[in-house]
């Protein structure tokens, strides 16, 4: 296998990206701590950098929003009741929600700021400009809590739920260090500090992705039939010279993974609409005719 024009390419890109970063960072200094004067507006440009990179190679119809999910305790598809023992819930503000807008609707939206539903979730990915130590633990779990909003019937069997959204916890550099064992392992023994609780995660709400885009990656292997599905596979990559471009590349293989699922063909109308049950027509106004159904 090949493929090393796309590798060169996508290397040009993150290098160009990082060096946007920098270049804000020079424009507007900070005399206090490392980065910009203004430190908000910092963290958002580095979510609007990855909005950006990531939003070129995207499918048409996906859209790379920042807000809420919404769950509502309502019907799905035509009959799906399986949120009537439910209560409306939504999740905390998140960073970058990727979305299929192409074909679901979303409950609010200004500019990019939106609340939307969980069906057309695709992934979610939490943003910061330097990883720190505190990030791990709060980020995983705010990760894992927005995914459980988002399990969804797949319409193709009722019994299944369609594969759930990429999760990631993207950095432009890591601020950890860790005396006692390397950063990687530290941070691993961390996130399984987050999950090891009585009710344990599905694979699917598990992180797929965590990483310094500067300088490496870690990443959930997809369980293949000689693995165990009940085990999440992680592994480390450090980046070496010309690999800036593996920490995007498995973010951008994420989200596809999750777009193309075959659970994700067939579209499930999603839990969207609220009414007063039992509500009776005020007036009924007559029929029109028609040749078929469809």
């Amino acid at each position: 296998m090949d493929g090393n024009r796309l590798q060169e390419f996508r290397t040009q890109e993150i290098k160009a990206l990082l060096a946007s970063y920098q270049q804000f960072a020079t424009l507007i200094p900070s005399d206090k701590y490392e980065g910009s004067a203004h430190h908000g507006e910092d963290g958002r440009f580095v979510e609007d950098l990855l909005t950006e990179y990531l939003s070129r190679h995207l499918p048409s119809g996906i859209e790379i929003l920042t807000g809420f999910i919404l769950r509502p305790a309502v019907k799905t598809g035509k009959t799906g009741k399986e949120r009537k023992n439910d209560t409306d819930q939504h999740s905390t503000q998140l960073d970058l929600i990727v979305f299929d807008s192409e074909r679901y609707p979303v409950f609010q939206r200004f500019g990019n700021s939106c609340i939307v539903p969980p069906e057309g979730v695709i992934a979610i990915i939490s943003v910061k400009k330097h990883l720190n130590r505190n990030d791990i633990v709060n980020e995983c779990k705010a990760l894992w809590d927005a995914s459980e909003l988002c399990q969804t019937i797949s319409s193709n069997n009722k019994k299944d739920k369609i594969r759930g959204p990429f999760l990631a916890l993207v950095s432009m550099r890591s601020k950890i260090e860790n005396k006692t064992q390397d950063n990687y392992s530290w941070i691993f023994e961390k996130m399984k500090e987050t999950y090891d609780q009585d009710t344990k995660p599905s694979f699917d709400n598990i992180v797929g992705f965590i990483g310094a885009l500067d300088k490496w990656s870690i990443f959930k292997g997809r369980p293949t039939p000689e693995n165990d599905p009940k085990k999440a596979r992680f592994m480390t990559f450090i980046h070496k010279d010309n690999e800036e471009h593996l920490g995007l590349q498995f973010i951008l293989s994420g989200i596809f993974s999750v777009f193309y699922d075959e659970t994700r063909r067939n579209i499930r109308r999603p839990g969207f609409t609220a009414f007063e049950s039992g509500r009776n027509v005020n007036k009924f106004l007559g029929t029109i005719d028609c040749s078929k159904l469809r």
